[in-house]
């Protein structure tokens, strides 16, 4: 992580390794492409980062599933910001797009996320 990126965030990021991430890139009309796992990094209610067997292009519209303790959400639009070259695959950095897009906010997009959030917060802590 540059410190370019850590500047950029609104709030800390949390380790969230054991939350079941499922990647999907949107396709035309808003249809998803085929789904790939990937391992979750670390989150906040505003964007997180993940480990992908492949790489994700920059600003590559995706869909993301959510499967943790206490917590299940799907289809949660994100927005790829950065993707490089890390450990076993690639770190891809996402931004939920609820939050930078008013046309595209959800009061229960942003509930589940910042329970989500509030999970990983609390084991974190």
């Amino acid at each position: 992580m540059t410190n370019d990126s850590a500047d950029r965030r609104i709030k800390d990021r949390y380790p969230a390794m054991c939350l079941k991430v499922q990647l999907q890139e949107r396709g035309f009309f808003g249809r998803g492409k085929n789904s790939t796992a990937v391992t979750c990094l670390d989150m906040n209610r505003y964007g997180m980062a993940v480990l992908c067997p492949r790489p994700v292009e920059p600003r590559a519209r995706l869909y993301m599933d959510f499967d943790g303790k206490y917590i299940r959400e799907s289809r949660v639009a994100a927005q790829v910001v950065s993707c490089q070259p890390f450990q076993t695959g690639f770190r891809v950095s996402l931004q939920f797009c609820y939050c930078f897009d008013k046309k595209g906010y959800s009061r229960a997009v942003d509930n589940a996320l910042s329970r989500i959030e509030g999970i990983y917060n609390h084991y974190a802590s």
